[in-house]
C-alpha cells in the first residue's frame, strides 16, 4: 500500500460517490422542467403534485452532490499537486467556466424554485427550472471537455514542463467530446428516467397515489425506450476514438492478447494476465471484432504484447465493468421497451411481473455510470494525461503513505455518514408520497406557552405514507 495507490484508491471513491448524485440531479432537473411545462399547459394539479414532490427529492441530491464536489477540487492540490502544477493553466480555466456557467444558473434560479412559487409569474418560474436544468448540462459540459482533454490531449504546447493551452478551439471543440458529453448526459437522463419509473412501480405495488404513479411509470419508461438506443449509438462512438488514441484501454477491454486481423469479439472470458490468456473464453469469430471496434470486416486490432507491459491497464477491471456497462444497457432497454409496449395495450399498471421488474431497475443506470467510470478512468492507466503524464509522475511528490492512509479513512467516514443519512431523508421522502407529509402538525391544543400538552399523544399523530390513499 504506497501513497500513490491509496491516493488512486482516495480518488476513485471520492468520485464514485460524486458521480451518484449529479448524475440523478441532471436528470431530474430535466424531468422538474416538463412537468412544470405539462402543468403550464394542461392545469393538471397533478403535474405540480409531483413537481413539489420531486423538486424537495432534487434539493436533497443536489445539496450531497455539492457537498461531495467541493473535495475533489481540493484533493488536486493535496494529492496530485504535481498535475495541478503542470495542466493548471488547462484546467483551472476550464473549472472557473463551469463556476461562471452551471454554479451560478443553478444557484441563483434554484432559490426561485424553492421560494417564488408564490412570488413570481408562472411562465419566469418555468424559466427558472429551465435555466437549473441548463446550469446541471453546462456542469457535464465543462467536466467532460476537462475529463476528455486529459483522455486525449490537444490544443497545448509545453513550456517550462507546464502544459499551456494555445488553442482552446482544440480544447473545447475536441472530437472526443462530442461523443463523451452526449453519452454522459444521455445517461443522466436515463437516471432520472429509470428513478422515475420505479418509484412510480413502488406506489402501484403498494396500491397509493394511483393517478401520480401511472403518470410516473408511463412518462419514466417512456422517455427511457426513446433514449436507450441514441445511448448505445453514442456508446458506439466512444468505442472508436478509444480504439483510435488509446489501443492499449481497447486492448484490455477486449481481452484482446495478440494482433488480429479482423478481429474476434470475446463476449466473457476470465483474463489470465501473468500467462497472457483468457480462460473460459466465449469468443465470436472474426470479423465481429473489427465490425464493432473499427466498423469494418477487414481492419487489424491491435493486442496487448504489442504494447509495452509498462503501458498496459489493470486488464481486469476494463475487462469487467465494460461488460457490466454493457449488460445494465442491454437489459434497461429491454425494460424500456416492454413497459413502453405494455403502456400502449394499458396492461402496463396491472402486470405485477413487469412492475418488480420496474422497482427492482433503479439501480441499474447508477452501476452502468459506475462502471463506464471504471472503464474510462482504469483503462487510462498508467496516464493521468494520456500519453505526455503518468499517474506516478502526477501524485504530490512529499506525500507519505501515512498522510494517504488518513485522508482516505477520514474521507470513506464521512462520505459514508454523509450519504447514509441522505439516502435515508430521500427514502423517507419517497416512502411519504407525493402528498403526504413527513410531519403531520401538531393539534391547535398545543399552544407555545404550554408545551407539555404535547405529551398527550392524542394530539400527536406520526405520518404514514399512503395513508387515506
Amino acid at each position: 500500500m504506497t501513497a500513490l495507490l491509496l491516493s488512486r484508491l482516495q480518488f476513485a471513491f471520492t468520485i464514485t460517490f460524486h458521480i451518484i448524485f449529479p448524475s440523478f440531479t441532471i436528470g431530474l432537473a430535466a424531468w422538474l422542467t416538463v412537468l412544470e411545462a405539462l402543468h403550464l399547459r394542461t392545469g393538471r394539479p397533478v403535474y405540480q403534485v409531483l413537481f413539489e414532490f420531486w423538486l424537495k427529492i432534487f434539493g436533497v441530491a443536489f445539496g450531497l452532490g455539492v457537498v461531495s464536489g467541493i473535495v475533489m477540487a481540493f484533493q488536486f492540490g493535496t494529492n496530485w499537486s504535481t498535475l495541478s502544477k503542470m495542466s493548471g493553466p488547462i484546467q483551472g480555466p476550464l473549472l472557473m467556466y463551469e463556476t461562471f456557467t452551471a454554479f451560478m444558473l443553478e444557484a441563483s434560479f434554484f432559490g426561485v424554485l424553492i421560494f417564488g412559487r408564490s412570488r413570481v409569474p408562472p411562465w419566469f418560474y418555468l424559466f427558472s427550472t429551465a435555466m437549473v436544468a441548463l446550469g446541471t448540462t453546462f456542469s457535464a459540459f465543462w467536466i467532460m471537455v476537462n475529463n476528455s482533454w486529459m483522455q486525449v490531449p490537444s490544443g497545448y504546447v509545453v513550456e517550462n514542463g507546464v502544459f499551456v493551452p494555445n488553442d482552446w478551439t482544440k480544447i473545447i471543440f475536441n472530437s472526443v467530446v462530442w461523443s463523451r458529453f452526449p453519452h454522459m448526459l444521455l445517461a443522466s437522463y436515463l437516471t432520472g428516467a429509470f428513478c422515475v419509473a420505479a418509484t412510480g412501480a413502488w406506489y402501484l405495488l403498494r396500491k397509493v397515489y394511483h393517478a401520480e404513479s401511472r403518470i410516473m411509470l408511463r412518462m419514466g419508461l417512456g422517455l427511457a425506450a426513446v433514449l436507450m438506443p441514441a445511448q448505445l449509438l453514442f456508446g458506439h462512438l466512444n468505442g472508436e476514438y478509444v480504439n483510435t488514441y488509446q489501443p492499449a484501454k481497447m486492448a484490455a477491454i477486449e481481452g484482446r492478447w495478440n494482433d488480429e486481423k479482423p478481429g474476434s469479439e470475446v463476449l466473457f472470458a476470465w483474463p489470465d494476465v501473468e500467462n497472457r490468456r483468457n480462460l473460459h473464453e466465449i469468443t465470436l469469430p472474426p470479423p465481429f471484432g473489427s465490425l464493432i471496434d473499427s466498423d469494418s470486416l477487414t481492419a487489424g486490432e491491435i493486442g496487448l504484447n504489442s504494447i509495452p507491459p509498462e503501458n498496459w491497464p489493470p486488464v481486469v477491471v476494463p475487462f469487467f465493468s465494460f461488460r457490466i456497462m454493457v449488460g445494465c444497457g442491454l437489459v434497461m432497454l429491454g425494460l424500456a421497451w416492454l413497459g413502453t409496449y405494455l403502456s400502449y395495450r394499458h396492461r402496463l399498471a396491472y402486470s405485477r411481473p413487469m412492475l418488480w421488474l420496474t422497482f427492482l431497475s433503479f439501480p441499474l443506470p447508477f452501476v452502468a455510470i459506475i462502471t463506464g467510470w471504471f472503464t474510462a478512468e482504469v483503462g487510462r492507466q498508467p496516464w493521468v494525461v494520456y500519453g505526455v503524464l503518468r499517474t506516478a509522475d502526477a501524485m504530490t511528490p512529499f506525500l507519505t503513505t501515512r498522510a494517504a492512509t488518513i485522508s482516505l479513512v477520514i474521507f470513506c467516514a464521512v462520505y459514508a455518514f454523509i450519504f447514509l443519512f441522505g439516502t435515508f431523508y430521500i427514502y423517507r421522502l419517497i416512502y411519504t408520497g407525493p402528498r403526504g407529509k413527513l410531519f403531520e402538525s401538531a393539534h391547535d391544543g398545543a399552544v407555545p406557552n404550554r408545551p407539555m400538552s404535547l405529551a398527550n399523544t392524542d394530539l400527536i399523530e406520526a405520518s404514514h405514507a399512503g395513508v387515506g390513499e
